[in-house]
């Protein structure tokens, strides 16, 4: 492997607040900010929206996030109605 061309490539923990979530994984990606992990170390720690824990896909829990479709909204906010 040629020296100096690749990323570092070590221990990070991806945490998802959302769902009280974390875990440790290797990355190259990197962060300034540190958190102390179950075996004691020092990690960097990612803060991401979304994971398995609380993605609908892999949680089966749905979540709506809207009620009423888009021309729905529209016909609401300027007071007419899809049959006029």
């Amino acid at each position: 492997m040629k020296q100096g061309i690749h990323p570092k490539y070590d221990y990070v923990v991806f945490r998802d607040r959302a769902a009280d979530f974390a875990f440790l994984t290797r990355s190259t990606v990197g962060s300034a900010e540190t958190v102390e992990w179950e075996d004691g170390k020092t990690y960097p720690v990612i803060d991401v929206q979304i994971s398995s824990a609380s993605h609908p896909f892999w949680t089966g829990k749905s979540r709506v996030l809207d009620d009423e479709g888009r021309v729905a909204k529209f016909y609401k906010k300027y007071g007419k109605t899809p049959a006029e």
